[in-house]
């Protein structure tokens, strides 16, 4: 068997909820995401099918693609469906045995359904037969297909100690199909990389289905999985969801050691150890999911508590192995090849020519300080080279920037700004304000109460009405100043806002043209007096005109 090239998108983003939080880098063990257009891109050539951007998504922007439809048109094809169970499912179903799930899996139209702790028994068997064999002294299991791409695609080293062994996934489903050659199978377990396994090694598994998928299918059609007696045998295979299950199930050599690891942080450090060629004699069986499968991302959310599931399964295990007839080793051969793509590392020049475009000019300049999802800056910068980052994901660099944008322009601008609190209490002054004011130091008024520099009435009033006033003009006695005034309440922060205009200067100009118009009209005043009299005693030469003449100094007056 072999692993295709590439991954259909099983799991996908809904755009319209992408906030740039970037809490899904940040938990992404191969950094597979990509930032672009302020939206998150899941990068397939690199993922690892973990589901771990889908379970930490706040905002629920990442899905899972639904394959209900594809199960319910084999069923309506009239072909013989047999579902696979994965033994953790006694973690998601409170109370449910292989019984009870067989009944309700049959009222969807399944034919019947059957543990996948029987290709668990098959694989551990097999096992089994390569420790003894003593063909290689380091192996790690190939039953998680998270593990499997993890290695495939960015521990390629490791690929030499990765059992190529089939899953139990696949063992079961290929059992089902010899046992009964005209049937389809359906897989359904907490795991959204199977659905990628299923694809990559066609022939085995006609479908998957996460617990969650199976269950939104039940509560449709108003089905209840509820408790029968059970008469299965209790293998000890049924341990495999758990930390250590495989481990648990396996007869073990006193010259080996075996080591169970999960978790994909452990994962990615115990293949580091492998890679090293420190380890010898060892067995590693590799879950990437903490807790094992029964922390699998695509379990019922309100079912996934580890302590529970462990116990469950634990108390749906057995101590006995059950009979069945083996395949052969080539029937469960299953080549590991590589598919990663090589990506340009750049230098250390180009990547303090990055740093720099973020003002990140010294060592001391890199906080490290993972907002962005990449543990270092110099990560960062180097998923910034590869086109999977951009510069602006830098949150201090863009606090930074902000702050002294607003900064500067609070600093440079000739408006005095005063912000309060609701307490009426000064939270930040300007130099101009100060200046406006006679503060010579900020730190002079900075938690104080406004009036002792400016009288409060305005200031309660917006408060109180949450009615803003727009450039009112007073006067400020004590500081003997012309001001234009407009207050804002912001309810949302809780501050008070203040812009005061400097109109002094305009004030005065304004008053002296005031007095420069009086003198203009007292004096058109007695031209138009002494004018009078001296028509008065000409009148009877002039007649007429002196009435007109007395209109047109008039209108000269009132111009003026």
């Amino acid at each position: 068997m072999k692993g295709g090239e590439g991954l259909t998108e099983h799991l996908r983003l809904k755009k319209s909820n992408c906030k740039n939080c970037y809490k899904c880098i940040r938990h992404c063990p191969v950094k597979a995401i990509r930032f672009s257009g302020n939206q998150a891109h899941i990068v397939s050539d690199e993922c690892v099918l973990c589901g771990e951007c889908f379970v930490v998504c706040p905002q629920n922007a990442k899905e899972i693609v639904d394959d209900t439809e594809k199960a319910k048109y084999l069923i309506n094809s009239e072909e013989i469906v047999v579902a696979s169970i994965a033994p953790s499912f006694v973690a998601n179903y409170e109370g449910a045995n292989i019984a009870s799930i067989e009944v309700a899996l049959k009222k969807l139209g399944f034919a019947f359904a059957e543990e996948t702790a029987i290709g668990a028994e098959i694989v551990k068997t097999r096992y089994q037969e390569l420790v003894e064999s003593r063909t290689q002294n380091v192996l790690i299991t190939s039953c998680c297909h998270t593990v499997n791409l993890m290695i495939r695609k960015h521990y390629p080293e490791a690929l030499p100690y990765l059992i190529p062994v089939i899953s139990p996934m696949q063992a079961h489903c290929a059992d089902i199909k010899r046992r009964y050659p005209d049937a389809k199978t359906v897989f359904i377990g907490p795991c959204i990389s199977k659905k990628a396994e299923a694809e990559d090694y066609a022939g085995d598994v006609d479908c998957v289905l996460t617990f969650e998928e199976l269950s939104n299918w039940l509560g449709s059609k108003n089905i209840k999985i509820e408790f029968i007696e059970d008469s299965a045998i209790k293998r000890r295979s049924r341990s495999f969801p758990t930390s250590g299950g495989i481990l648990r199930s396996m007869d073990k050599r006193d010259d080996f050691v075996y080591i169970g690891v999960d978790g994909q942080e452990n994962c990615i450090n115990a293949i580091k150890d492998v890679i090293s060629g420190k380890l010898k004699n060892c067995f590693i069986e590799m879950s990437a999911c903490t807790g094992s499968c029964v922390g699998g991302p695509a379990m019922d959310k309100d079912r996934k508590r580890l302590l529970q599931g462990y116990a469950a399964v634990t108390h749906y295990t057995g101590a006995k192995d059950a009979t069945f007839e083996m395949s052969s080793p080539a029937m469960l051969a299953k080549e590991h090849s590589y598919l990663g793509n090589k990506k340009t590392v750049p230098g250390k020049a180009v990547i303090d020519e990055i740093l720099r475009q973020i003002n990140k000019f010294k060592p001391e300049d890199e906080l490290n300080c993972g907002s962005c999802g990449y543990d270092t800056c110099r990560e960062k910068a180097i998923a910034v080279f590869q086109g999977k980052a951009d510069l602006t994901m830098c949150m201090p660099f863009l606090k930074e920037k902000a702050e002294s944008f607003s900064d500067n322009i609070i600093r440079n601008t000739p408006n005095g700004i005063l912000v309060l609190n609701e307490h009426y209490e000064v939270q930040q002054i300007n130099n101009a304000a100060m200046k406006m004011l006679n503060v010579r130091y900020a730190s002079d008024v900075l938690g104080e109460q406004v009036v002792r520099i400016l009288d409060p009435t305005d200031f309660i009033t917006v408060k109180s009405t949450g009615l803003s006033i727009q450039e009112k003009r007073t006067y400020l006695a004590e500081y003997d100043k012309h001001i234009e005034v407009s207050i804002m309440y912001d309810k949302s922060f809780r501050i008070l806002m203040c812009i005061m205009r400097d109109i002094t200067e305009e004030q005065t100009e304004k008053e002296r043209k005031e007095a420069v118009n009086r003198v203009t009209v007292d004096t058109a005043n007695k031209v138009i007096d002494k004018q009078m009299r001296v028509v008065q005693e000409i009148a009877s030469l002039l007649g007429e005109t002196a009435a007109e003449t007395k209109i047109a100094l008039t209108k000269l007056k009132e111009s003026i």
